[in-house]
């Protein structure tokens, strides 16, 4: 009988045991998953346009892919959620040496600046705003050139803005 008591004790360790050491790979596994894997993609999407033919040719709910630079203004991202704004390669930016301290708000080419800018908002599956700052998740600055995929939507204004799924960061020059 002891022996048996013993037996069903040391069977209960190991399986306790082996839970614990499941539980301990979850939660490491869990702590380094890295939120911005499932927005980031590590090639870019074909067929992007950029924002200025963008901002003409797309309609309100269709998909889209575009390429564009961060920037358009001296604080492109809004604080507390991955969005920012995106304006059209071909739009040339300010050069520090030319005395500008903020390129990406375009402070020299400000009238090209309005037919050639996006709204870029990172959206969850339920296409709820991800809640969290676009420079962390994407791991993204002023004048980062990205290629974003996902759905148009207009305002009556006609500007645009992406519900984006998906962010190629292209590597700096």
């Amino acid at each position: 009988m002891r022996m048996l008591q013993f037996m069903c004790l040391a069977a209960v360790g190991v399986l306790a045991g082996c839970s614990d050491q499941d539980v301990a790979q979850t939660t490491t596994s869990d702590a380094t998953t890295d939120p911005a894997t499932s927005y980031v993609v590590d090639s870019e999407p074909a067929g992007a346009i950029p924002v200025g033919e963008a901002r003409e040719a797309v309609e309100d709910e269709q998909a889209v892919t575009l390429v564009g630079t961060i920037g358009g203004s001296a604080e492109p991202f809004v604080d507390g959620l991955a969005a920012f704004t995106i304006v059209d390669p071909k739009v040339p930016y300010c050069a520090e040496e030319e005395g500008c301290p903020t390129p990406w708000d375009y402070c020299c080419t400000q009238d090209q600046v309005k037919d050639n800018i996006a709204t870029v908002k990172i959206v969850d599956d339920s296409g709820n705003p991800v809640a969290s700052g676009a420079r962390e998740l994407l791991g993204v600055k002023e004048l980062s050139t990205v290629v974003v995929d996902g759905k148009a939507e207009r305002d009556e204004q006609g500007n645009l803005t992406v519900a984006a799924t998906q962010v190629y960061v292209r590597p700096s020059e």
